[in-house]
């Protein structure tokens, strides 16, 4: 038998050994929800700057790819908003890493220099859907005979879409700063349609502007804008129903727009007023940009953004709500939790192929 002394020297040694059984067992257990949290969440301890567009059609898809990044366990941090040179400018300082609101070949002219140095286009999300161009009320286009721009060069025509009696018709077009702005100008041009002494382009806030061109339509009155898809504008003035897709007199392209005739004609697009019709703007992608260095750091981010795809109706629809007044912050992460609910399955693959990514670079 044991003595006393001894039995309290073996029970000792029991219990430290238990003890010590027990601490490599919780450290191994910890080590393993350790990997399996890094290899769900890879982008744990990395801050991300987005930024979104001025444009309030463009929130929706910033809040979609900012929510992928999030469950890929970044830190995401409030959208910075930049209009459209702002940003290509600060993505290539790194001063924001991503955005989900490109616009190509649209936004082309507006890149810096170094644009291709320090940044790229990860992926589209809308591929060569992003129709654009000008439209006119179906009733007034009817009424006067407008299939074109030129046809508002007639006194008439004019007369009757003038609302502030500058003599001049008012068409809705974009604030300073966008690219379609550009576009606009140069078309009033001499030197392409020779339209600034007929028409008189709104350059205000878009979104006020088109809310007052529906009241005007609402109340009988003669309405003319420029839009593009997807946007809410189509949903509340429905092509081929409240409006009509109008031409321009020729495609003579802007020095941004060379060699891109045939992306400014389409065929078969619902409301217009020929087919093909000769829209003047050219069908863009809608893309996922990042600073070069960020994509490089973290391959599940650039896997993410290089797969995210939304129908052009859904993001109609989308920005139909904004437009009824589910405008704010909270409204639009509701929608894109929605949106990503509805599409879970498919949310899940990309969230997968982004992990896998990130797993694989290691």
């Amino acid at each position: 038998m044991f003595s006393k002394k001894t039995l309290v020297s073996i029970m000792a040694v029991v219990s430290l050994c238990l003890l010590c059984f027990g601490m490599i067992s919780c450290s191994d257990q910890k080590s393993g929800e350790s990997e399996e949290t890094s290899m769900k969440k890879p982008g744990k301890g990395v801050t991300v700057q987005p930024a979104r567009a001025t444009w309030t059609s463009g929130f929706f898809l910033e809040a979609l790819v900012s929510q992928g990044m999030e469950q890929l366990g970044y830190e995401v941090k409030d959208p910075k908003k930049l209009s459209v040179p702002m940003f290509y400018q600060s993505v290539v300082t790194g001063e924001v890493d991503m955005w989900a609101n490109g616009w190509f070949p649209l936004h082309n002219e507006q890149l810096p220099d170094d644009f291709n140095k320090k940044a790229r286009i990860v992926g589209n999300i809308v591929d060569n859907g992003a129709i654009q161009g000008y439209l006119v009320s179906k009733e007034h286009a009817e009424k006067y005979d407008i299939t074109s721009i030129n046809d508002f060069k007639r006194d008439e025509v004019q007369e009757a879409f003038d609302a502030n009696g500058d003599g001049k018709a008012d068409l809705v077009a974009c604030p300073p700063g966008w690219g379609c702005e550009k576009v606009i100008s140069h078309h009033m041009k001499d030197e392409y349609y020779g339209m600034k002494n007929f028409i008189n382009p709104i350059k205000a806030n878009y979104s006020a502007s088109m809310a007052d061109a529906i009241s005007r339509y609402k109340e009988g009155k003669p309405v003319f804008f420029y839009t593009w898809t997807p946007n809410w504008t189509i949903q509340k003035l429905v092509p081929g129903e409240d409006v009509v897709w109008i031409n321009v007199p020729e495609i003579k392209p802007t020095p941004a727009q060379e060699g891109l005739d045939d992306a400014m004609v389409a065929e078969d697009i619902k409301g217009a007023v020929s087919s093909p019709i000769k829209f003047g703007f050219v069908a863009n992608d809608i893309s996922t940009v990042g600073n070069k260095q960020f994509l490089k750091n973290n391959p599940a981010a650039e896997k993410f953004m290089s797969m995210v795809k939304v129908p052009l109706k859904e993001i109609n629809a989308q920005n139909a709500k904004m437009q009824d007044g589910e405008d704010s912050q909270e409204d639009i992460e509701r929608h894109a939790k929605n949106w990503i609910k509805d599409n879970q399955k498919q949310w899940d693959k990309w969230l997968n192929a982004a992990r896998e990514a990130a797993a694989s670079s290691n």
